[in-house]
Formats: C-alpha cells, sequence, structure tokens
C-alpha cells in the first residue's frame, strides 16, 4: 500500500479514517493512507475541514475501514 500524498511512491504506515459530514453518514469512513513523512501534512488538511476522524496504523485497518 502506498502513501495517499500527491507524488508520494513510498509505503504507507498511517490510515488517516474521515468522513465529509456533508456527504457521508456518521458512521462511514474512509481512508487515506500516509508514510510516516507525510502524516502529519494530510492530518492537518483533513482537519482544517473538519473531516478527520482518527488515524490508526495501517496493519489495524479493517477491512469495513474500505
Amino acid at each position: 500500500m502506498r502513501c495517499s500524498a500527491r507524488g508520494c511512491r513510498s509505503g504507507a504506515s498511517w490510515g488517516l479514517r474521515w468522513n465529509n459530514p456533508r456527504l457521508h453518514t456518521s458512521d462511514r469512513r474512509k481512508v487515506w493512507l500516509a508514510c510516516d513523512d507525510h502524516r502529519s501534512h494530510l492530518e492537518q488538511f483533513l482537519s482544517a475541514r473538519d473531516f478527520h476522524r482518527d488515524t490508526v496504523r495501517v496493519e489495524d485497518l479493517a477491512p469495513s475501514d474500505g
């Protein structure tokens, strides 16, 4: 699995679970993957829009996370 940051080819270590409350039900989660270098940037991007819900290690993602 690769990092979701634009142009990054690094392997992902983190799963950033998020949703857009205007489009998704409160229990729906979408996932962006992040390497260690891009984790903070992607969390800030999602948080600024009030989309970020939580961050977990990739190995802790469940099949229901998508």
